[in-house]
């Protein structure tokens, strides 16, 4: 009786743990899902925030320009699947705490369009040319 209610007691104890540890899986599977949330800074295939969408929680210094090392629109809509890298036209920031500035080139060269938390619009001289953005903490 003794050893069925430790192994009951264990496989309790077991079950717990793995739905302790689900929960953190399953909140870092909305990560690059394609949906602009909260604390997210968001490229838009089309203007006016239009089109399919490209999520990022951070700093992408090269979107990359092909498949399948790039970084591509995720979300529904005209451009889903294509690499970000020239081709995203508008932009929303939707982070509190981070100014995220769009560049022309990689590794955050060349001329750059500012958005302000909660701020979007359109990409402007920098629309289907664009290739790297950068988050910076609001000083």
């Amino acid at each position: 009786m003794r050893k069925h209610l430790v192994r009951a007691l264990l496989a309790v104890g077991g079950a717990v743990a793995s739905l302790a540890t689900a929960a953190p899986a399953a909140n870092a599977a909305t990560a690059r899902n394609g949906i602009c949330e909260t604390g997210e800074f968001c490229l838009y295939y089309g203007p006016g925030e239009t089109g399919s969408v490209s999520d990022f929680s951070g700093s992408i210094p090269n979107y990359g320009s092909t498949q399948p090392g790039c970084y591509e629109f995720k979300g529904p809509g005209a451009g889903q699947g294509q690499c970000v890298k020239n081709n995203a036209r508008s932009a929303k920031n939707n982070t509190r705490i981070y100014v995220v500035k769009v560049y022309y080139n990689s590794n955050y060269g060349g001329s750059n369009v500012t958005y302000n938390p909660g701020g979007a619009g359109d990409l402007g001289s920098l629309s289907r040319e664009n290739a790297s953005h950068l988050f910076e903490p609001v000083s």
